[in-house]
This record gives structure tokens, C-alpha cells and sequence, in this order.
């Protein structure tokens, strides 16, 4: 039987394991719920600036059966703080999030400070990954990124910026550069630190609101330099794009990422139709699995399965409120087919 990390490691490398991996990554895809911080007596937010608590959390997800790797951060607000950006930590009820814009314009971009990884919730995250790494080698750990568009409409008002991307195109160029210089730089800060994955989600750049010309344009490319030097630094990737894949599944299918990951709204039979080389990941629905029963939820996964996943995940981050059972329920339903095997 294969350890969690060999498991991972065989499936993003394009070959068959002995059963589907089952995995939640963190950053946007946040599994840490109300019960589990219960369960464990580590709260949120106050882990979100203690590394020896976000490393307690993020293990408390692989020893209390929920998922199979270990994942830090629990938000997707740290880059563009980093950067500059008002963020409220939220609570245990609700996850992080911007409050106050850094720039007007894409042009002044210049004027956005650099990403320090040795210093405040960056440092923090380097320092979780340094104490899961210690906790030995069969537990893959996932490190994330916010994406580059997600990272950039956040430092500014979305609706600006994306009507920038076509009246300002050139400096929308020079701000997406210097975005992904910092993600870069933060990324294989983690890989250095010991994760094993980089996953990268980048919600707000889906097909529905870019179109395909900017989809390639900004999405494609930005991340894909990203992936080729998390590639490079020794890390296997994925990528997570949120909406309905129909308009740009072509474009797609030129990310360089060792999987690619999708909302629950993109039928998982369509995708594996659409992308026949890829290895795909998710998509088990969040609403169900925070207002479903366990049946419900093992039922879901099974057919991920069925219809071509190849790693099992939720289709986004947690609801806080989501019951420890149902969350359970997807480990379970994949353990059954090696059980069946």
C-alpha cells in the first residue's frame, strides 16, 4: 500500500496509483471548520499569525480522517497584505478578507511594495511548513498561492481593474509581472521550506468574466510562469480556476500544471471529455458536503470518480459550519474502492 506522498506523487505524476488520492489543499480551498477547531482547541483566526498553530491545524486535518496532506494557509488575503492591502483576519466563523484597496489604477503599480517572505503572515507560513516538515515524509504538504489575477484584483478595485486589462493593457502587463514576480518568489520560499505541492487558485480568473482572448492573455500565461518555476524549484503543481470552463476549456488545457482543478458547477464527465490528457482534480460540492448528510456526500464522490476524477477533493473552500461526518464521508467513499480492488 502506498503511503499518502507516494499516492499523490504516482497521480500528478500521470500514473495509476492504488486508489484515488483524497485530498483538500488549502489556501482558497480552505478545509478548517468550526468543529475541528473544536475537536482540537485551535482557533481561528488567531492561527492565521501563529505558525505553531496553523501547523497544529493543518495536521488535525490528516489525524482526524478528514483528508490525506497536510495544507497551509487557511485564506487567500496573505499575498496582497503582503503587498499592502487592509485585511480583516475574520473569526471562526468567517475566513479572512480585504478591506482596503492599495492602488487606484493598474499604473501605479510601482508603487506597490515587494513581497517580504521574512517577515509577518508570509514568515508565518514558511514557519508552519519548517514544522509539518518535521513530522516525517508520508504526508504530502500542500503549500498555495493565490493566483495572479486574484492577487491583483486585490490590491485594487476588481471592476477597475478588470476594465484596465483593455484600456491600459501595457501597464496591466507591467502590474500582472510584478504580481507573479512576488507569487514566484513566495512559492519557492514554501518549496524550500518543505512543501511537497504548490497548488495555486485563482478564483477570479475564470473564463465567464475574462473571455478567452484575456483568459489566455492574462490567466494562461501568468500562471504558467509560476508553474514552470514552482516546476523548476522541485515542486509538482495545481491549478484551481473557478466558473464555467465551456468558453475557455482550450485555453485551459494550456496551463502547465501537473493537475488541473475545478468548481463543482463544471460537470466532472464534460472536463475528462474536454481534457483527455489531464490529470483532474476535484469536485465534490461544498454546499453538500456543509448541508448534506454523509450518504449524500459518499454518493458524490464515488461519481467524481466514475465520471474521471483523478484526485478527489471539494469543489472549494469549506463552510466553516460543515459537519466533521459528511467531510469524513468523502475519505471514505475512496478507501472503499481499495477495499474493492
Amino acid at each position: 500500500m502506498l503511503t499518502p506522498k507516494e499516492r499523490l506523487k504516482t497521480v500528478l505524476s500521470g500514473k495509476k496509483a492504488d486508489r484515488t488520492p483524497c485530498i483538500c489543499p488549502g489556501g482558497m480551498m480552505n478545509m478548517i471548520t468550526e468543529e475541528l477547531m473544536k475537536t482540537v482547541q485551535i482557533y481561528l483566526p488567531q492561527a492565521h499569525t501563529d505558525a505553531r498553530m496553523m501547523a497544529g491545524l493543518a495536521k488535525a486535518v490528516y489525524e482526524q480522517g478528514c483528508f490525506e496532506n497536510y495544507g497551509v494557509p487557511f485564506c487567500m488575503t496573505i499575498e496582497a497584505e503582503e503587498m499592502g492591502a487592509g485585511v480583516d483576519l475574520g473569526s471562526s466563523a468567517y475566513e479572512p478578507h480585504v478591506t482596503e484597496y492599495v492602488i487606484g489604477t493598474v499604473s501605479d503599480w510601482e508603487k506597490l511594495p515587494k513581497l517580504d517572505v521574512t517577515k509577518g503572515r508570509a514568515k508565518v507560513v514558511l514557519d508552519a511548513l519548517g514544522i509539518l516538515k518535521e513530522e516525517g515524509d508520508a504526508v504530502p504538504i500542500v503549500g498555495n498561492l493565490t493566483g495572479p489575477v486574484s492577487t491583483a484584483s486585490s490590491v485594487m478595485e476588481p471592476v477597475v481593474f478588470y476594465k484596465e486589462l483593455r484600456k491600459k493593457n501595457e501597464d496591466a502587463h507591467a502590474f500582472m509581472q510584478f504580481v507573479t514576480d512576488q507569487l514566484i518568489r513566495f512559492g519557492q520560499a514554501q518549496i524550500e521550506a518543505g512543501a511537497d505541492v504548490i497548488a495555486i487558485s485563482d478564483p477570479s480568473a475564470t473564463g465567464e468574466i475574462l473571455g478567452p482572448k484575456y483568459f489566455r492573455e492574462f490567466t494562461v500565461r501568468y500562471v504558467n510562469q509560476i508553474v514552470d518555476a514552482m516546476k523548476e524549484a522541485g515542486a509538482q503543481t495545481i491549478v484551481h480556476i473557478c466558473g464555467h470552463m465551456n468558453p475557455v476549456y482550450k485555453e485551459v488545457d494550456e496551463i502547465h500544471s501537473d493537475a488541473l482543478s475545478f468548481d463543482s458547477v463544471v460537470p466532472m464527465k464534460e472536463a475528462r471529455e474536454e481534457l483527455k490528457g489531464r490529470t483532474l482534480m476535484g469536485n465534490v460540492s461544498t454546499y453538500t458536503l456543509e448541508f448534506g448528510d454523509p450518504d449524500k456526500v459518499e454518493t458524490l464522490a464515488k461519481n467524481c470518480v466514475k465520471n474521471g476524477s483523478d484526485i478527489i477533493a471539494p469543489a472549494c473552500g469549506l463552510g466553516m459550519r460543515s459537519p466533521l461526518v459528511n467531510i469524513r464521508a468523502i475519505l471514505q467513499a475512496v478507501r472503499e474502492e481499495e477495499n474493492h480492488a
